[in-house]
Parts: structure tokens; sequence; C-alpha cells
């Protein structure tokens, strides 16, 4: 089953629903995102009766904010148990504590974080909102510099989102020890066996070694095939201590020089947020992610990447750091944006005044061209911002 939320639901997903006849639940919200009565709706009351006599049946939400549908209609079940551990950044490293027993983690009020003196934590450290999306209140800090720097920024009300707080709850922080090597974020699912099969893995580019942006994720054959087994095996060993099956997940993970996994956190019930790597391969190359975890099968990926083993497949987050207030914007140029990629296979615009970004987009490129990643890594927009002033 689709339990399909607010804020964005994508025209791929919702083609990859009606062209497989997959049943998607006919909450309020849903109906008012998707005005297709051709889908196969089932009432809330029937989704819920299924759940109940099947726990292990397939269900996949594209976005955290339906959370709080599972929780109020199903929330004496293991998945309800499941996804608040999940969700809690402070819960999933409480339940990792035996893989990782060294790893240094505390939660933390947003008063507390005040009231915290340089001299009583050790740098460098990461502060983020234990319940929390796109990267809203996360602060690398190197430093007791950075450190002033981070508390100044994390008062109520800078950090006001669209989000509610189920998805993003910026009273609880936690205060981790900073993870060293490259990010990745890797779309997959727990199999009815409790195995995790990969869909996607992708290599988070950062500008800088403070950066904490979601501008770049790139995946090719080579990224996937290099991490594939490791991955696989890794996340199968945490699945199995909240015995997940038949679930779809997004992991963050950083893997040093000598190949050590550490996760960051795991994301229930979802791939990439807003409809973004879940649709990356299903855009650029055909292959559906959703579809490929409803039908429990595994990728093959020499089928999917035939003819396109050296090339790179971007998704890119246009998130508004200009500077420039969204009241302050006329529009946005995206057919300049589309001319500094070689191949940019879709670009999805955003209303820059109801969303916190003006779009994505899903970019094919050769694996020679670093330039058009590392240039929309590193631009604050501007050259495509049209000003009302």
């Amino acid at each position: 089953m689709f339990l399909i939320d607010k804020p964005f639901v994508s025209d791929f997903l919702i083609d990859t629903i009606r062209n497989n006849n997959f049943k998607i639940i006919a909450t309020k919200v849903a109906k008012e995102l998707i005005k297709d009565d051709s889908l196969a709706w089932i009432e809330e009351d029937e989704a819920i009766s299924l759940l109940k006599k099947n726990p292990q049946i397939s269900i996949y939400s594209n976005s955290e904010n339906a959370l709080a549908w599972i929780d109020k209609n199903y929330g004496e079940s293991e998945l309800s148990s499941q996804l608040k551990v999940l969700k809690n950044k402070v819960k999933f490293r409480e339940l990792i504590k035996g893989l990782f027993p060294d790893f240094y983690f505390k939660q933390i009020s947003i008063e507390e974080i005040h009231q915290l003196s340089a001299n009583e934590i050790s740098f460098p450290f990461v502060i983020k909102p234990a319940i929390g999306f796109f990267s809203i209140g996360v602060h690398i800090v190197e430093n007791e510099k950075d450190w002033i720097k981070a508390k100044s920024e994390l008062h109520p009300e800078k950090l006001k989102s669209i989000f509610p707080e189920n998805v993003l709850n910026t009273s609880i922080f936690i205060i981790e020890e900073f993870i060293r090597g490259e990010e990745y974020a890797i779309d997959y699912y727990y199999d009815n066996n409790g195995n995790a099969v990969l869909l996607n893995v992708l290599h988070h580019l950062f500008s800088s070694a403070t950066d904490t942006s979601d501008r770049v994720y790139s995946t090719s054959k080579e990224i996937i095939e290099k991490h594939k087994i490791e991955l696989e095996s890794f996340l199968t060993k945490i699945g199995k201590e909240l015995n997940l099956k038949n679930f779809p997940a997004h992991a963050e993970v950083r893997i040093d020089e000598n190949g050590k996994i550490v996760p960051i956190e795991i994301n229930p019930l979802r791939f990439g947020g807003l409809c973004t790597t879940g649709d990356l391969l299903g855009v650029t190359l055909g292959f559906n992610s959703y579809k490929c975890f409803y039908e429990n099968k595994k990728p093959n990926w020499d089928t999917i990447f035939k003819g396109k083993e050296n090339k790179i497949f971007s998704v890119v987050i246009l998130d508004n750091n200009s500077g420039i207030m969204p009241s302050d914007i006329l529009r946005f140029k995206y057919s300049d944006l589309a001319n500094d990629f070689e191949n940019p296979v879709l670009i999805r615009d955003f209303d820059i005044d109801k969303y916190p970004l003006f779009g994505f987009v899903f970019a094919e490129s050769a694996s020679s061209n670093k330039k058009e990643l590392n240039d929309i890594l590193t631009s604050d927009l501007r050259k495509y911002i049209v000003s009302k002033k």
C-alpha cells in the first residue's frame, strides 16, 4: 500500500501507482494531492484492517508527515514502535549502542544549548534536532568559534519550517561525535526475511568540511558496486535490531578511509525525501525503485546501467541559499540553469513561496565532467534569480 502525504508527491510516483494498480490509502490529504479517481484507492478503515490482519504487508510513504497517520490508526503495533525509534535520533543511537559502544552522543534541550560552555564538551561534534529533516538545525562544530556561531542560529524563531512536529521538532537536540569520512545516502528495503536490498547508493557531495547542506547527491554503477556488499551486510545487522521486514528506508552513513561504516540515521518507510533519490534512476534510466520494493525484487545493475556504465546520475536540490528573501524574488531562470548542465534530464520547479527551495535537477553527466557538479555545489544561485527590486 502507498500512504501519500504532504508536502509533495511527484508525477513519477503517481504514474507508478497508477500504471501498476498499486493500492493507495484514501486519506483526505492524499485525495487533495492526487485528483485521480482511476487509482486503486482503498478506504482508511480497510487499510487499517489489512495492516492488523497482516502486519508484514508492504507499505511505502512519500513523506514522514504520514507517520502521524500510522501512530493515530495503528499506534499499538510493532510498526509504530519501529517508526518511533528510527525517527528519534537519540533512540536510534541507543538502539545500536551495542554495535557502536564507543560512540559518544547525548540529548540536550534547546534551552540547555545556550547554557553549555565550550569547556564542557569535546570538539569536534555535530548538533542537530533529535527529530529532524532536510538538514534544518544541523551544525558541525570544530571549535569554540563554531560553537558560538551555532548557538546564535539555534533559536526557535530561526528554525521555523513547513514540516509538522513529528517530522521536525527543534525543542530537543542530539550532540554526537563527528564522524570522519565520505557521506553516502542509500535507498533500500528489508525483504520478507529481514535482509537489506540496495536500490541506490549516492555520494553526498559537500563544498567544505563544515558544509551540512543537501545540494548534490550522485550515483553511478561504480559507486553502487563498490559499496553494495558491505552496505547490505551492515544495514541488515541494524535491521535485525528492530526486526525490520518488508520495510523501505533511506539511510545516511559515513565511510572512513579504512572502509568502516558508521550510520548517521535511518529514515523509515521512504526513500529520499520529496521524491528525490527514489525518482532519480527512474527518471534517468527507467529503473523504478518503488516497483522493485513493492514486488520484493533485487535490481540487476548490469542491466540497469547497460550503455551508461561511465555516467554519473545526480539529483541537485535547489535550496535557497542566496540570502534573498522569497518575498523579494520575482522569478527563477530555469532555462539558464538547464544550460549549465551537460544533460539536465528533468528540472522539477517548485514555488519558492510554498516550499523552502526552487526545485530539483535530475542530471546525467560524464564521469570525467566534475565541473558542473562542483559549480552548482558552491553556487549561491543568485545568477538564476530575478529580484523584484
